[in-house]
Formats: C-alpha cells, sequence, structure tokens
C-alpha cells in the first residue's frame, strides 16, 4: 500500500490566550504538527513567545483578507524570526477570492512553500458540531487516501466569544489529545507530519 502522510494544522494562532493555549496543549498532548499565525491580531506576539518552547511545531502564515499580504509577511518576520513553512488563509478566503488567491499564490511560489489545498490535499471535514468527534477524525483518517492530506483544527482551551465556532473549539481540543485517535495513526501507518518535514517526511 502506497505511503500515507497527514499534517494536522492547528488555525487562528494568536487570534487570544484560548486559542495560543489550545493549539500548543493540542501540539503537546495530541496529533497537532503545524500552526497558521494571525498575526495582526493582539495574542500574536504572545503566541510567537511562546514558539520557542515548541521547537517541531511549523509555523504557517494565517492570512487575512483586507490587510495587504507582503504587510503581514513582514510582520511574521518581526515576530517568529524566520519565513513561515506554509500560508493559509482565514475562511480560506484564497479560495473564495480570485485575486486573493492570485497574490497568495504569488506569494506561496517566492517563498517556495505549501499554500493550502495546491499541491497537498486538504481535508476539510473535520468542522462543526457533528464532525469533530474522535470516531469522526479516527473515520477520516482511516480513509486517508495515498500521499499527502493536511487536516485544518481550530482548537481553544476556554471560551473564543469572538469566534462564531466558540464551544466547538474546545470539543475539538479534546479530540485532537484523545489516545484512540493517537493510537490509530499507529495502527494504520499514517505518517504523522509537519509543513517543516513536507516533501519528503
Amino acid at each position: 500500500m502506497a505511503e500515507r502522510f497527514l499534517i494536522v494544522n492547528a488555525d487562528d494562532l494568536g487570534m487570544s490566550a484560548a486559542v495560543n493555549a489550545g493549539v500548543f496543549a493540542a501540539h503537546e498532548d495530541g496529533i497537532v504538527t503545524s500552526a497558521s499565525l494571525m498575526v495582526l491580531r493582539p495574542a500574536a506576539p504572545a503566541a510567537a513567545e511562546e514558539l520557542t518552547a515548541h521547537p517541531d511545531l511549523a509555523v504557517g502564515l494565517h492570512l487575512e483578507a483586507g490587510e495587504d499580504l507582503r504587510r503581514q509577511l513582514e510582520r511574521f518576520r518581526e515576530l517568529v524570526g524566520r519565513d513561515p513553512t506554509h500560508l493559509d488563509s482565514h475562511k480560506h478566503v484564497h479560495e473564495t477570492d480570485p485575486t486573493f488567491g492570485a497574490s497568495a499564490e504569488a506569494l506561496a511560489a517566492e517563498l517556495r512553500v505549501p499554500l493550502r489545498n495546491r499541491a497537498i490535499r486538504y481535508e476539510r471535514r473535520f468542522y462543526g458540531r457533528e464532525a469533530i468527534s474522535p470516531e469522526h477524525l479516527m473515520g477520516l483518517i482511516e480513509a486517508l487516501p495515498p500521499g499527502w492530506t493536511e487536516i485544518g483544527c481550530h482548537p481553544a482551551a476556554g471560551p473564543v466569544p469572538s469566534s462564531s465556532y466558540d464551544a466547538e473549539r474546545q470539543i475539538e481540543l479534546e479530540t485532537l489529545r484523545d489516545p484512540g485517535v493517537k493510537n490509530l495513526l499507529n495502527v494504520t501507518g499514517v505518517r504523522l507530519c509537519s509543513f517543516a518535514q513536507a516533501n519528503p517526511c
């Protein structure tokens, strides 16, 4: 059977203290291997500072519409001290807005890093109250096709009142730390990787 590689990426790092704590907990005790930083949000500096304690967590740039992409890249470099390992966008705007998408593709090509759902398949079905249980996530993992797949997630360690996806974030964190999910990766032979390891793992 062809090898299967899985990247589990936590979006929205930097959105709030609760999101930061959730992302790092899902990395330390769960299956999150990569995260995407929202550099313009208030908790971004704290997230960047905490990254030094998590050297194995790959960090990309979570681009936001309405703000210059180059400015966001420069802010990422200021905070993190290096280039992002990958690019994606808040609410997948690079896939719904052709102009924004073209700019994001150009930036990814310049940096020579993956842009979400281009060279690496993006699995978007780990989302929503009915689809974030350990059983659902294990089903997604078991059904992974050969090659590389990214599963996106949005964990938080506490309430995020500014988000319409508030309560679900804490449920996601529990699922990402579920022992059964971690054990399944070993049983199925799926190789858990980060964007820093992408091509090859």
